[in-house]
């Protein structure tokens, strides 16, 4: 399974938000720059992103992006699922499809299906974008000594 750009850059961007949370609204361009991301792609990201009640905006010379939350209160499952949807490997266990099929009782790669599922949410539902935040910070602080013997 592999995500799209609208879950890669979608989550960069709101993982750029969460470097600055607190610091007030971030202009877009500041976003697409940093995370190297084209502006105008990053519009329709973010205008999803707000809508899903992820972010809010602030218009005016001093305006942009800020999360609408704390980013220990947002994860990383909210964020693709928001942007990818369903992140189920196969339609007939997606959470938003109401298939059923003829052979449900007694397929087993049903049951593969499912356990990969609930092993992507689990760790996608686990990591909130306070997590990325300190692995950013402990990955840039250990380049930040070199020692000399």
């Amino acid at each position: 399974m592999k995500l799209s750009t609208k879950g890669r850059y979608g989550l960069k961007a709101m993982f750029e938000l969460a470097l600055h949370y607190g610091k007030g609204p971030i202009p877009l361009k500041n976003i697409a720059d940093s995370q190297r991301i084209s502006e105008h792609y990053l519009e329709q990201l973010i205008a999803t992103l707000r809508k899903n009640g992820l972010v809010n905006s602030v218009r005016g010379a001093q305006g942009g992006y800020m999360l609408s939350e704390k980013p220990d209160n947002i994860t990383v499952g909210q964020i693709i699922r928001v942007l990818e949807g369903s992140i189920a490997p196969s339609d007939c266990v997606a959470d938003d499809e109401d298939l059923t099929c003829n052979r449900e009782k007694q397929c087993v790669t049903k049951i593969v299906w499912e356990k990969i599922r609930d092993s992507i949410n689990e760790v996608i539902d686990s990591i909130t974008l306070q997590d990325m935040v300190d692995d950013h910070e402990r990955l840039n602080n250990d380049r930040g000594y070199m020692y000399y013997i």
